[in-house]
């Protein structure tokens, strides 16, 4: 480990970082989602044994390619597979075995405590938009990201109620170096919230770094024993593990820190056009992804991760919020049940090129599903745009304030003796009203989710001030969101020690912006 990182553990703690953390400036967010409705299952037994073992014949017969990784192929060899070239042919049962080993569910800490999550079981934690090049806003339109639009984004993510994580790649910070940008993102996750994050892993060093600055947050100690971090291990699929991801994916095992095996389908182009065709290729891929995890580190932490969608015949683009999505989620979340593993999947997704009703349609479609599907980890619930190109800043807010529906639908009915009325039903009586009962005077202030956003008011009034729709509204959040900013507390010690690694780690080599 780094000196600077060594240097820290001396700088966490002690009487001026409680002091920091008494008198800093603390924004309200709602614990993490446990769902108190059911999931829907749209996949009958039957079904599920005939695509499970499919996914094994794809194993065993059809094989994985573990590309310019000898290491893996190596691993695979002496746990029984057999390696032809760089394809791995796993035998019927051997992943599900290998799996087995991985936690149901885990805690991944955040720098504040309070803000811990909770991944699995009937948990939902909710996480904004990852990757896209590109932002746009009402006034500046769609244009390449900076880290200023980072920074925003993760202020706005730190400031809403609804969102329980900071996610990672907000949007991707094209005005500095490939090479370096990781640092600069990692370093605003840690310092503008204390809300958890995610690693970076489009290079095996990137995560290493991820790691080592994870230590100078938290302490290496606490680092060794416990998950601060999750990553995101896209499969290029069909059925290719690369040397980038798994490289990534070995560091994050190796030090207990979680990851999302993830297959990146487009139905029809990196998968079968059926829903049971790509169920199937999905759960091959996340078997051998996890059991490569596990090979790595038994135990290490690990989510099932589908990302599917399906493909608009004509143009070749993604289309999103439709059926047979909703399908395959469904099936999805089924399946990583039956293997015992956390569930990522859903997201604010949608086709379009604004924050417009084709957005709005197909983000409801979307999160919706996701919240009966049984997700555990929603990456991109609020800000997608443009099939996943584009970083919104209203829609980012816009999607925000809906995620309060979800909490909300899933508290499910409440059959208390509150919950039932039978004193309200009893005082008012026959052809009266409930407005001044005693039953609403006591629940109205929490009987209802209220949206900080939507506009209810009337006519006259809407049109007084200015006949704003939708995204006019969500611009003005923004404004406000990030003019009322203020950072969390964090200790001087620490904050100079990641400023530190940061600077030396850029200092160390020439920016690269390929």
């Amino acid at each position: 480990m780094s000196d600077v990182a060594a240097g820290s553990r001396r700088a966490r703690g002690g009487g001026a970082a409680r002091r920091a953390e008494r008198t800093g400036v603390s924004f309200e967010t709602a614990r993490f989602i446990e769902r108190n409705i059911p999931n829907f299952e749209i996949l009958n037994e039957e079904a599920l044994q005939i695509i499970e073992h499919n996914a094994e014949t794809v194993l065993e017969e059809i094989g994985v390619n573990f590309l310019e990784n000898p290491g893996a192929l190596a691993l695979w060899k002496a746990a029984g597979a057999d390696v032809r070239g760089e394809r791995v042919h796993i035998p019927r049962g051997l992943a599900r075995k290998l799996c087995s080993t991985a936690p149901g569910s885990f805690t991944q800490h955040a720098r504040n405590p309070e803000r811990n999550v909770v991944i699995g079981g009937k948990g939902l934690v909710l996480a904004p938009v990852y990757g896209p090049p590109f932002v746009r806003d009402l006034e500046g339109g769609r244009r390449y990201a900076t880290i200023e639009d980072f920074r925003n984004f993760v202020k706005l993510g730190y400031m809403s109620k609804w969102l329980h994580h900071s996610g990672g790649t907000v949007c991707e910070p094209t005005d500095v170096a490939v090479n370096k940008r990781h640092l600069d993102m990692l370093h605003a996750h840690m310092t503008l919230s204390d809300k958890p994050f995610m690693g970076s892993v489009t290079e095996p060093v990137r995560a290493a770094d991820s790691v080592e600055m994870s230590k100078i947050l938290f302490g290496a100690d606490f680092v060794d024993q416990n998950t601060v971090m999750t990553s995101l291990i896209n499969i290029n699929s069909p059925l290719t593990f690369d040397s980038v991801m798994m490289g990534a994916l070995e560091v994050y095992a190796k030090a207990n820190q979680a990851a999302i095996i993830s297959p990146f389908i487009v139905g029809g182009a990196m998968a079968p056009v059926t829903v049971a065709g790509t169920l199937t290729q999905v759960l091959a891929e996340v078997l051998a992804g996890v059991a490569y995890s596990q090979l790595i580190r038994p135990g290490a932490p690990v989510i099932f991760g589908a990302f599917v969608t399906s493909i608009d015949m004509n143009s070749g683009a993604p289309t999103f919020g439709t059926p047979e999505a909703a399908h395959i989620t469904y099936g999805a979340g089924q399946l990583a049940r039956r293997l015992g593993l956390p569930y990522r999947s859903g997201g604010s997704f949608c086709g379009s090129k604004l924050p417009d009703a084709q957005a709005a349609y197909e983000t409801a479609n979307s999160l919706n599903m996701a919240l009966l599907a049984g997700v555990n980890f929603m990456l991109h619930a609020c800000g997608w745009l443009e099939g996943g190109l584009v970083s919104s800043y209203e829609k980012f807010v816009m999607d925000a304030d809906q995620l309060g529906c979800l909490h909300h639908l899933a508290k499910g009915v409440i059959m208390d003796e509150n919950g039932q009325g039978m004193d309200a039903i009893r005082e008012v009586g026959p052809g009266g009203h409930y407005l001044g009962c005693a039953h609403t005077q006591a629940n109205f202030k929490s009987a209802f989710w209220r949206s900080d956003l939507l506009d209810y008011k009337p006519f006259e009034t809407w049109d007084e001030e200015g006949a704003r729709d939708t995204q006019a509204l969500a611009s003005e959040r923004v404004k406000k969101l990030l003019g009322d900013y203020q950072a969390p507390a964090l200790d001087d010690g620490i904050r100079e020690a990641l400023d530190a690694y940061v600077a030396q780690k850029k200092a160390a080599e020439p920016d690269a912006f390929i």
